[in-house]
């Protein structure tokens, strides 16, 4: 059988604290979560859980995006990197180069926090 919590009192419902919300909100942002077995382990209702999902996006005023443009890669030049006697090139200094599958993504040294985080969590969708 089940567990079963008896709250007496005045208030019935219970007090969820910044910290559990965060802590919960965090586990269901990781990859491969599943609502439901967090909800389930927290022993929390699944719609409070998307509820306070909604409220936190809400809470965020601001959002950047940004064009993205993919391109193919150049070819190597002879000389280059990765040949014998090759010469390093150093342009690629202060760039963040984000590769999944076919893709390639820079993000240049000068970019916000909040540019970089949208990108990365873009990507992870």
């Amino acid at each position: 059988m089940g567990q079963v919590t008896l709250i007496s009192g005045r208030e019935r419902r219970r007090q969820w604290s910044a910290e559990d919300r965060a802590r919960i909100l965090g586990a269901i942002s990781a990859p491969g979560a599943v609502v439901a077995e967090i909800a389930r382990r927290e022993d929390i209702c699944t719609s409070l859980v998307y509820k306070w999902r909604r409220e936190a996006r809400k809470a965020v005023k601001m959002v950047e995006f940004a064009p993205v443009v993919v391109e193919a890669a150049p070819p190597a030049p002879p000389g280059s990197a990765g040949e014998p006697g090759g010469i390093e090139r150093s342009d690629t200094a202060g760039v963040i180069t984000v590769e999944m599958s076919e893709v390639s993504v820079r993000i240049g040294a000068g970019a916000s926090a909040a540019l970089v985080t949208a990108t990365l969590r873009a990507l992870r969708r």
